[in-house]
């Protein structure tokens, strides 16, 4: 059998514990990142405009929100950290712990689920100011991987190999 590596481990996690949700992995082999894509879809049913991050104004039916959260090699990897929700740095070939992996995947869970709440209120909400955005905050993270590190220990899952 194969050895688990960053990218299955989180696949099977991913499927196991969010499959009501589109979360879709995106490894950059050539950067050293791996980017977990989160979607989330809304029906507009009153065709408001919306503007994007890049100012397009959208009046779909269905509205699509995608953000990242990147895993990176902090030796290797070039990015715009405002890219991203979040950006996680890892240890090289030696990967990333198990229990931030862990944690991620059941905060990424809260964070989408929140979300969905959040952008349908966003899409009934009238006013011209109002503001979508998912939320990402690192002392949640933390302390659900202090939580994981009690059965998880201090194991590490290693990056892929080419």
């Amino acid at each position: 059998m194969a050895k688990e590596t960053m990218l299955t481990y989180l696949d099977r996690q991913l499927t196991k514990k969010i499959p009501e949700y589109d979360v879709a992995l995106d490894w950059d082999a050539r950067n050293h990142t791996i980017e977990l894509v989160l979607r989330l879809f809304a029906e507009n049913p009153n065709h408001l405009q919306v503007d994007d991050a890049q100012g397009v104004a959208s009046e779909e039916e269905i509205i699509e929100f995608e953000d990242g959260i990147l895993l990176f090699d902090p030796q290797k990897s070039s990015f715009a950290e405002e890219d991203f929700l979040a950006v996680i740095p890892y240890a090289g070939k030696k990967g990333i712990q198990k229990a931030l992996l862990d944690a991620l995947v059941d905060y990424i869970k809260e964070i989408l689920t929140e979300g969905e709440s959040d952008l349908l209120d966003f899409l009934n909400d009238e006013s011209e100011e109002a503001v979508f955005e998912l939320v990402f905050d690192q002392d949640q993270l933390l302390d659900r991987m202090n939580t994981y590190q009690e059965s998880d220990g201090e194991s590490y899952i290693p990056y892929p190999s080419y």
